[in-house]
């Protein structure tokens, strides 16, 4: 047995076959050597350049989510409450402004068009005017009705629209 792998051990060296057997073997002539690196290098270096021709330059980037995803996850918020003043309102009220704003995205983008989604979107410019860009835990707390009702009302219009969620 031993004898065996020995054979094929020296078979594959000899044949190319074994380790090191896709490196060219040096020839006798040191200026072929280079000729050959030389053009092996530069074989690389017109793949390399090819491939960056058929890559695209920008990276598509995902649009928003589907009006039914979109509004699937501001909906997982209805159960969800805080107390103002009490400390715990930072995450809620920021994941429902957060939701909302990605609800608008998404029915802004949607095929049927803002005007299907005029009530919801008036809405949610409504809100969006009154908190401007401040989304603090104090700023939020001062809404948190409006923000709460926002998300209410809408839940309620979605209601009336089984199409656009299902």
């Amino acid at each position: 047995m031993v004898v065996a792998a020995a054979l094929v051990s020296c078979t594959q060296a000899s044949s190319g076959g074994g380790p090191g057997g896709d490196v060219p073997a040096a020839s006798a002539e040191p200026a072929a050597d280079q000729e050959r690196i030389a053009e092996d290098t530069e074989n690389a270096d017109q793949a390399e350049r090819d491939a960056a021709e058929e890559e695209p330059t920008a990276v598509p980037t995902p649009g928003p989510a589907l009006v039914r995803d979109a509004f699937a996850t501001l909906q997982a918020t209805l159960d969800d409450t805080c107390t103002p003043g009490a400390g715990d309102c930072a995450y809620f009220l920021g994941r429902v402004t957060q939701e909302l704003t990605e609800l608008d995205e998404s029915m802004r983008a949607d095929a049927k068009g803002p005007g299907h989604f005029e009530q919801p979107l008036a809405d949610m410019k409504v809100l969006f005017g009154k908190l401007g860009d401040d989304r603090s835990e104090a700023h939020l707390e001062k809404h948190f009705s409006e923000i709460v009702g926002t998300r209410d009302g809408i839940n309620t219009w979605m209601q009336d629209h089984p199409d656009d969620y299902r």
